[in-house]
Formats: C-alpha cells, sequence, structure tokens
C-alpha cells in the first residue's frame, strides 16, 4: 500500500517575507535512466538541507528503477544494475524524501527535470505532492551572471566559476553539495542589489527594466496592512487605484517581473509617488477603492469609474404607465443594467406577460388606450389585447404587476413566463421554448440583482461580524446599503465595547429620496421632516419616497452582500429584518441554476423545459 505524503507545507506570505539567511532550503539532485520522466525512472536522489549558510541534514539513496540501466548512462554516472538491484524501490524512497524536504523550499540545478521526475514519482505511488516552492539555480544563474562572465551555466562550469568547495561528479549528493556552493555564491552576489527575501529573490528573476526595478522605493515606506493604494503621476494626478491584504508586498509587485501587463508598466515609468489608505480589513478596501475610482477616474483603471452610467428600467410618471429607461433609478426601479439593449431586452418580456404598454403615444387621464395600437397578437402593444378600448382605471391592473414583480410582492409573471417555456416544449418546439427560458432567465438575474441589493438597503443600520484569519473579529457598521464604519478586535478582546465604538463613531448616512427632501437621523435613526405631510412619516410605506437603492452605489451594496452572505459571517444587531419577500427571485434561484447549466452545455432539450420547477 503506497503511504500517505507529509501534509503539503505551502509557505505563507508572511515566510515568503522572510530573510533568505531564516529561509530553510532542500537542495536536491537526482540521477535517472533518461531525460523523460514518462518513460524512465530514478535511479539515485541526493538532497542537502541548508540554513542560513549551515547545512541542517543529508538524504542519500540509490533507487531501483526496476530495469536495467543503459550503458551509455552507466557511462555518465557510474552506476550500474548491480548496484541499484538490491536498493528500495520509489515507493519506499519517496515518502522519507518528502518528509526530510517538508516546509522547505526545493532547489534544483535545472529544476524543470529533477521535480519532473519527483512529480510522476509522486503520481505513480499515488502520493499527494506537497506544495512546494521552487528555486531553479540556472534561471538563477542566466538572471545574475552576465554572459561574458558565465557562457555557460552547466554546473561543473559554475562551480568552478564560483569558487565551489565539491566538484560535480555526477553522481547525487555531490551535484546536490556543489549546487549548494552555487546557490550561496548567487545569492550573495544578488544582496548587494537589494534582494533580501525569497519574495524579492523570485521576483528579480524575469528581466525587468532598471527604470522599472528604481521604483521600489516608492514601497519601501508603505505599511504592511490591508488597504487602497494610489499611484500618482508627475503633476499629482491619480494614475491607478488598487486594493491590498497587505500594501507593501502588493505595491512593490509593481516594479518585478511579476507584473506583465503593459498597461500597468506604462503606469509605473510615469508615477512619482504611491499614496495609501490603511484599512481595518479587505471589506473596508474595497468599499474605499469603489470610492476613490468614482472621485479620482484615474485612466489606468479599466472598472467601476462610472457607476452613474448604470441603465435602470423604472416606470413612467403618467396616468398610463409604459417603460423607460433611464440613467437614475426611479421608485420600483430595476437594474442596474450594464448596457441600454439588456434593459429593453428585459423590459420587452416583462411588457408582453403583465400587459404594458410598449406604444409611446402620451394619453391623457381622461382618455383611452387602443384606437391607434395594432392587436399583441400581430405584435402591436402588449396591452391590446382584444378590441375593446382600455380606460386609466382598467389599465392601472398592468403597471401593478409589474411593480409587484420588481418588489417581489408577486412572482405571478414568473410563473407565466415559465409555463410559456414549458408549453412551447411540450409542443416540441424548442426554440422558441429556449429563447423564452433565456429571456425568463435574464429577468430573474435583473430581479434577482435588485432585490438582493434592495433588502440590504432598507436597512438603517446592521452590524456584523466575521472571523479574521489570524484570531479575533472583523466588524462592519452598515446603513442604507453603504459601509459606515469598519473595524478590527484582537484576539483575548472583549468584542461588544469594540462595536459600541464603532457604531458610535460611525459615518451618518441620509438615504436618497426620490423628491429631494432631507431625512433627519435621531436616535432612531431616521424621521423625516417635522413639517412633512403625514404620508411622509415613518409610519407610511417608506418604499414609494426612496429609490430601491436609497442611493447607494450598486457595486458598494453588492460588495456588502457579498461579504454578508460569506459562510461564518454573523448578524450583530440590526433595525430591521435583513430578508427579502417571500415571492422575491431568490426563490427561482434553483430554476435560474437549471436554465444557466442547460445554456452551458448546448442541453436546452425536453426533459429540461418540461420538468424544470421554481
Amino acid at each position: 500500500m503506497p503511504q500517505p505524503a507529509p501534509r503539503p507545507a505551502q509557505l505563507a506570505f508572511d515566510e515568503l517575507d522572510t530573510p533568505l539567511y531564516d529561509i530553510t532550503f532542500v537542495v536536491v539532485d537526482l540521477e535517472t535512466t533518461g531525460t523523460s520522466p514518462d518513460g524512465d525512472a530514478i535511479t539515485e536522489i541526493g538532497a542537502v538541507k541548508v540554513r542560513g549558510g549551515e547545512i541542517l541534514g543529508e538524504f542519500a539513496t540509490l533507487v531501483d528503477p526496476g530495469r536495467a540501466i543503459p550503458p551509455q548512462i552507466v557511462q555518465i554516472t557510474g552506476i550500474t544494475t548491480a548496484m541499484v538491484c538490491s536498493a528500495p524501490r520509489i515507493e519506499a524512497v519517496l515518502p522519507g524524501f518528502l518528509e526530510f524536504a517538508a516546509g522547505a523550499v526545493l532547489v534544483a540545478h535545472n529544476a524543470r527535470f529533477d521535480i519532473g521526475f519527483l512529480k510522476a514519482a509522486a503520481m505513480a505511488c499515488q502520493t499527494a505532492w506537497p506544495a512546494f516552492q521552487v528555486l531553479c539555480t540556472v534561471q538563477l544563474a542566466r538572471r545574475i551572471l552576465p554572459r561574458d562572465e558565465a557562457p555557460t551555466v552547466r554546473l561543473s562550469a559554475l562551480a568552478e566559476l564560483l569558487g565551489a568547495q565539491t566538484r560535480p561528479t555526477h553522481r547525487a549528493l555531490d551535484d546536490a553539495r556543489a549546487t549548494v556552493d552555487v546557490l550561496h555564491a548567487l545569492i550573495g552576489r544578488v544582496g548587494n542589489l537589494g534582494v533580501h527575501s525569497l519574495t524579492e529573490l523570485i521576483d528579480y528573476l524575469p528581466a525587468v527594466t532598471r527604470r522599472q526595478r528604481a521604483k521600489r522605493v516608492l514601497a519601501t515606506d508603505l505599511p504592511a496592512v490591508p488597504g487602497v493604494y494610489l499611484f500618482r503621476g508627475p503633476s499629482d494626478e491619480v494614475l491607478y487605484i488598487g486594493t491590498a491584504v497587505n500594501l507593501r508586498r502588493r505595491v512593490r509587485t509593481y516594479f518585478t517581473g511579476s507584473e506583465t501587463r503593459p498597461r500597468m508598466r506604462e503606469m509605473v515609468t510615469l508615477a512619482t509617488r504611491v499614496d495609501h489608505v490603511p484599512c481595518a480589513h479587505g471589506l473596508e478596501a474595497g468599499v474605499r477603492e469603489l470610492r476613490l475610482l468614482l472621485a479620482h477616474t484615474p485612466p489606468y483603471n479599466r472598472r467601476s469609474k462610472f457607476p452613474q452610467r448604470a441603465w435602470w428600467l423604472s416606470l413612467t410618471e403618467e396616468s398610463f404607465p409604459r417603460f423607460t429607461i433611464t440613467r437614475s433609478p426611479a421608485r420600483d426601479a430595476l437594474g442596474p443594467f450594464g448596457s441600454r439593449a439588456s434593459a429593453a431586452e428585459v423590459a420587452a418580456h416583462v411588457a408582453e406577460y403583465c400587459g404594458l404598454r410598449t406604444c409611446t403615444t402620451r394619453i391623457p387621464a381622461h382618455g383611452r388606450h387602443g384606437p391607434a395600437c395594432p392587436p399583441a397578437v400581430v405584435g402591436g402593444c402588449p396591452a391590446n389585447r382584444s378590441e375593446t378600448c382600455t380606460g386609466a382605471a382598467e389599465y392601472e391592473t398592468a403597471p401593478r404587476a409589474v411593480r409587484d414583480l420588481f418588489t417581489g410582492r408577486s412572482d405571478a409573471t414568473l410563473h407565466a413566463m415559465r409555463e410559456r417555456v414549458e408549453s412551447c416544449s411540450a409542443t416540441e418546439n424548442f426554440e422558441t421554448a429556449a429563447r423564452m427560458r433565456d429571456r425568463t432567465a435574464a429577468v430573474v438575474r435583473a430581479l434577482r440583482r435588485t432585490q438582493r441589493l434592495a433588502a440590504l438597503a432598507r436597512i438603517a443600520e446592521l452590524v456584523a461580524a466575521r472571523r479574521a484569519e489570524g484570531g479575533g473579529w472583523e466588524f462592519a457598521v452598515i446603513r442604507f446599503g453603504r459601509l459606515a464604519a469598519a473595524g478590527v478586535c484582537a484576539r483575548g478582546v472583549p468584542p461588544m465595547p469594540v462595536v459600541e465604538k464603532l457604531v458610535a463613531a460611525a459615518e451618518t448616512v441620509i438615504p436618497a429620496r426620490l423628491d429631494g427632501r432631507s431625512a433627519v437621523p435621531t436616535a432612531d435613526l431616521l424621521y423625516t421632516d417635522p413639517d412633512a405631510p403625514a404620508a411622509l412619516r415613518p409610519d407610511a410605506d417608506l418604499d414609494d419616497h426612496y429609490p430601491p437603492l436609497r442611493g447607494a452605489l450598486p457595486e458598494e451594496a453588492a460588495l456588502l452582500v457579498r461579504w454578508l452572505e460569506q459562510p461564518g459571517t454573523r448578524i450583530v444587531s440590526t433595525t430591521d429584518g435583513y430578508c427579502e419577500p417571500r415571492s422575491s427571485a431568490g426563490a427561482w434561484l434553483s430554476w435560474l441554476e437549471r436554465a444557466e447549466t442547460a445554456v452551458r452545455t448546448e442541453a436546452a432539450g425536453r426533459d429540461y423545459l418540461v420538468h424544470s420547477e421554481a
């Protein structure tokens, strides 16, 4: 039976920033029966464990490859078939080597060759390969040594050039010892260039222009905390904004070979300094980034700069309402949509099933709808379903159905859409059924997006907490869909006093009203103006006087909702229930998942369409 591998030991970020003299390296070398891991096998493993220039241990063994060693390999290594016939098989050797190397950085000369053979052996033994960090001395030598000094990077040539104490002999342990000396000599050379940690050494390997590397000083004084960073240009303009869980480490990557995006390299060339905003945790950093993007609209950011360009689907304020697509959300609006076309498609599908008119004629309150519109059955206005003209009172059922659908008070329209899909499927009109299914899925997605965000935006105050990775708690105070305060509580510190201080110091959030009137926060968090009419007082239906998100940025509200929905997040306190209506699109998520699965697999067939259920 194959033995289980040691627990994979992936270095943490803090360990990656540890000085090189505190990093444990395991330098390994293999001898094999050939050059391909697919058809050849390991005959010898040699490894040396070092830290800070001191040898901590050695691992060396011959390995029975289970086959004869070719003569040309015997000539190179001196290892014969007779020498390995009594040696242990790789199944017995590999667990011991993995235990020896656990938690260390693997180093090899031409690491692709040696690590490739080791991974193939692990797969053959059904042993999990740990997530080692790997360093190749061939790659490191090519990066550090100029061609005129080192025309070749063969181990024997480097050992002679760099004064290695051990001479390579094509035996695994001797070659591993020689590679240790080469590694130490190469690290000594880059130390004078400011490379003192493993992260800096890995980042040094790719070729980077001298001008780009020289700007590493811009990250020197940044703290190693979560936050937002702002690259500024020659005129102090903001060029780029980003977030990081570790500001110093993230910004430093822009000046190394790990940054390969041409736009970012161009931005770094223009940058003259880096500002930062430290944050309590990642959620606050994400929110700060969104707000700063809106304030500065930096040229090198491609997303989230223009939330005001989103589209909303609303009903017009007239006696015979119809859909209008605008930039500003109105009461019971649906959105936001990324494009006007996607909003128009949803509007057309909803209007068809709700009987909302699509004609653009303005009808007075005493007028009637119908005379000038072709019947709906011939592609005309959906509200003209008979030859009888409709008055404003009779027509009111259509906009009411739309409002009930958008606010989640009723999903009867979704049921009608689904029944149409199943009817088309039952008559084997599969193309129409698939088209109707896709349109219905678009409606469900739009409803879910709006209702999910509106559920949070209507809450005057919600305090939530989730466990921090290192222990303790992360807190967020959310008011009307906006982050009003954020903080952390260290392990062992009573959390509730921290929560009380965060709430007391939280930002005052005044929700935006449709009529432009101000809402005055008090001890009860929200009262309307004292001289406001009774319909606008707290006991009235406030949803009639506010847009769905109460003025919150859609992307910020979405970020908060995702954070709240993560496993382990807890509600500490809330002024209102955090919930969605029973007939909201949330009840259709399973149907939506099946619809999206059918689209992905191009399997919009009868079985799915007939048996789908909300």
